[in-house]
């Protein structure tokens, strides 16, 4: 089938790659623009543009869809389907209405749960057991439009954001290239059973140690790899990337109860975690363990802000 292609991060190069191997004719791919990215802030290529590149597919990085050349552009390669896999840009009402099969959207959920920015990150918040992909005929709304495919999958109880990116993103691809091969009868969604999923902001990630452990470990993994949740110790800015529940831990919330080569046991507002992972500020992720050996914590003393 004759496509466009509309994707940015890791997760829409995966579906993309699918649809080459299943021999579909990808005749534009559109990304986003190159943004700045790394310690050194230089303009970087998106996952999609690499992959683009290394497979000579035609290529567009506009700002908005909604200018005349682009709409043109799109419009001249006359695609009979158009697939976004997290792009990033908005679709028009006239490029929603250009292609004679409709546009299809690879979403990270099972709609109408989670529509929005985050559903990853959201299901993990949120302690879901279950999520899965959503292949959807796209609409005006946001993720509103009518379901063509769903497949759920576990989520693990070590699951991170990181994790269960990788197992989507796959399922995403497979899914996507059955729905192209069948296109099934669309089905509308259940609007009264929609949830949200906004985007993840870095104030978000900070751990309020008030919070049950239960709640302060799922925060962990669902913001692992980013944007990272983090804690304060005297004024430095640590982010803890893995953790675990310590139960029978009774301290104020933050208290660093022990800090000892297996991890470092902290007290929440009911029972405790015990961090395995962690980075200071401008340093590499180490084990607890290891983190030890040039930081000093003393049993007793706290995360987070005094006033937690």
């Amino acid at each position: 089938m004759k496509l466009v292609f509309a994707g940015t991060p890791e997760f829409a190069a995966v579906s993309l790659e699918a649809l080459l191997r299943a021999d579909h004719e990808v005749a534009l791919v559109l990304t986003q623009p190159d943004r700045p990215a790394g310690r050194g802030l230089k303009p970087q290529p998106s996952a999609v543009k690499q992959l683009a590149l290394e497979r000579g597919l035609t290529l567009l990085q506009p700002s908005t869809l909604s200018d005349a050349p682009t709409l043109a552009a799109i419009a001249a390669v006359r695609p009979a389907a158009l697939v976004v896999a997290a792009y990033g840009l908005i679709l028009p009402p006239a490029l929603l209405a250009l292609p004679p099969r409709g546009c299809l959207n690879v979403h990270a959920s099972l709609l109408p749960r989670w529509r929005g920015a985050a559903p990853i990150q959201r299901a993990l918040l949120a302690g879901d057991t279950v999520t899965g992909i959503t292949i959807m005929k796209m609409d005006e709304g946001l993720d509103t439009g009518a379901i063509l495919l769903q497949e759920a999958i576990a989520i693990a109880p070590e699951d991170t954001a990181g994790s269960l990116h990788d197992k989507l993103a796959a399922l995403g691809a497979r899914l996507l290239v059955r729905s192209l091969a069948a296109l099934p009868a669309p089905v509308a969604q259940d609007a009264n059973a929609a949830t949200y999923a906004p985007r993840i902001g870095r104030g978000e990630a900070e751990i309020d140690w008030r919070k049950p452990a239960e709640e302060i470990e799922r925060r962990i993994r669902a913001f692992n790899p980013a944007p990272g949740a983090w804690t304060r110790h005297e004024g430095v800015e640590l982010k803890i990337w893995r953790a675990g529940i310590e139960r029978r831990v009774h301290a104020a919330p933050g208290t660093i109860c022990a800090a000892a080569p297996g991890g470092i046991v902290v007290a929440c507002g009911s029972e405790g975690v015990r961090i395995i992972e962690l980075q200071r500020a401008g340093g590499k992720r180490l084990t607890a363990g290891a983190f030890l050996t040039g930081f000093r914590l003393a049993s007793g003393a706290r995360f987070g802000s005094l006033d937690d």
